[in-house]
């Protein structure tokens, strides 16, 4: 088995969610679930089939992010993974809905951070250990800090 790390590759400010799933009509399902949840968000979704033809499947509504999530699944090629690109939204917006998928098993990272996926690779095929997401931590939040975090989620909107 060899240990390796796929970057993903994204302009810096898009958010995507990456996960893992077990049924090839997982394209088709997302698709539906973030439409059906809100349909301003722009998205491109690729999932990586794990048996038969094991080809990149893929769906969306927009196509620079479809291309995103094609060209990412391809540099995973990891059995039943998916990847989604999203504009106009963030993960927290459609999270819930992806995560009730019925063959949604699981989501590695929600982020627009910068994300390595720690891969392994054996003779039969290639799977995800973990992520890491962003950058190390440096410290611990002073009061100031707390401040600023509850200013801007206020201003934003997520917060009251």
């Amino acid at each position: 088995m060899e240990l390796k790390t796929v970057t993903i590759e994204k302009p810096e400010t898009t958010n995507f969610i990456l996960g893992q799933s077990h049924f090839i009509k997982t394209v088709e399902d997302i698709y539906e679930a973030i439409v059906g949840t809100n349909s301003q968000i722009k998205f491109g979704v690729g999932f990586c089939e794990s048996s038969g033809l094991a080809l990149v499947r893929f769906a969306g509504n927009e196509p620079t992010l479809i291309e995103l999530a094609k060209k990412n699944a391809l540099a995973l090629s990891c059995g039943h993974c998916f990847i989604l690109f999203m504009e106009n939204g963030f993960p927290v917006n459609i999270l819930n809905s992806i995560k009730t998928i019925p063959e949604v098993c699981s989501i590695y990272c929600a982020t627009a951070n910068p994300v390595e996926v720690i891969i392994a690779e054996s003779e039969q095929g290639r799977g995800i250990l973990g992520v890491i997401d962003g950058i190390k931590t440096k410290g611990i939040e002073t009061t100031t800090d707390i401040q600023a975090r509850k200013d801007f989620l206020r201003k934003i909107g997520y917060k009251l």
